[in-house]
């Protein structure tokens, strides 16, 4: 059976994404289909924060954008070089937090208010033939994607199993009128591979 991650393809140190190989072990064919492009929206403003460490207590990581946001920051206006003489070592003696584990698997990565990226819309092209099962990872990510998804699955989207990343993604389905047929219960890969698996067996399967 076939199942649609609406998420950017990540490959992991395997060279696989772990969303993909974990639903792959439990016998099921998975596609992820990028649904959102981002833009940084306040580049300048970051970069400049950046270059005043006294005027913060410390630092917080929200995303991997994030960390993409502050790198590209130091790569531009030429910033680099104050980075190593002077900035990290005024950051680094500042306490830094990151939220979730795919943020603190790119190291310390911090975000001064100013430089949100805004999700913007992309075109959604699925494989042939109606998913089993389609994953959503956000609600910006449905919101972008539903149009698409309604016109390419027809009369036949009542057949689709939907699955939410999380509790947020689930109240965003149910609040657009789609059943949501399950949440994971953590946003890993293995539990969301568990609770597709689990809505998709025939009955009476164990």
């Amino acid at each position: 059976m076939k199942v649609l991650l609406l998420k950017d393809p990540k490959e992991d140190d395997g060279g696989q994404d772990p969303y993909v190989r974990d639903l792959g072990q439990l016998g099921l064919e998975a596609t992820s289909i990028p649904v959102l492009s981002f833009e940084f929206l306040s580049l300048p403003e970051l970069s400049e924060k950046l270059s005043h460490p006294e005027d913060y207590g410390g630092l917080i990581f929200t995303s991997p954008r994030a960390v993409e946001a502050v790198g590209l920051c130091l790569e531009r206006d030429s910033k680099t070089a104050a980075w190593k003489e002077s900035l990290r070592e005024k950051w680094g003696a500042k306490p830094v937090y990151v939220v979730g584990k795919a943020t603190a698997s790119l190291g310390p990565a911090p975000l001064p208010r100013g430089a949100f990226p805004g999700p913007v819309g992309t075109s959604l092209s699925p494989p042939q033939g109606v998913p089993a099962s389609i994953a959503f990872f956000s609600p910006s990510g449905l919101m972008h994607s539903l149009k698409y998804i309604r016109e390419l699955s027809g009369d036949s989207i009542d057949q689709i199993k939907f699955a939410a990343i999380g509790p947020t993604t689930a109240q965003a389905l149910a609040a657009q009128g789609l059943p949501v047929s399950c949440t994971a219960e953590s946003p890993t890969p293995g539990a969301l591979a568990a609770c597709i698996r689990r809505v998709l067996q025939p009955p009476g399967h164990r």
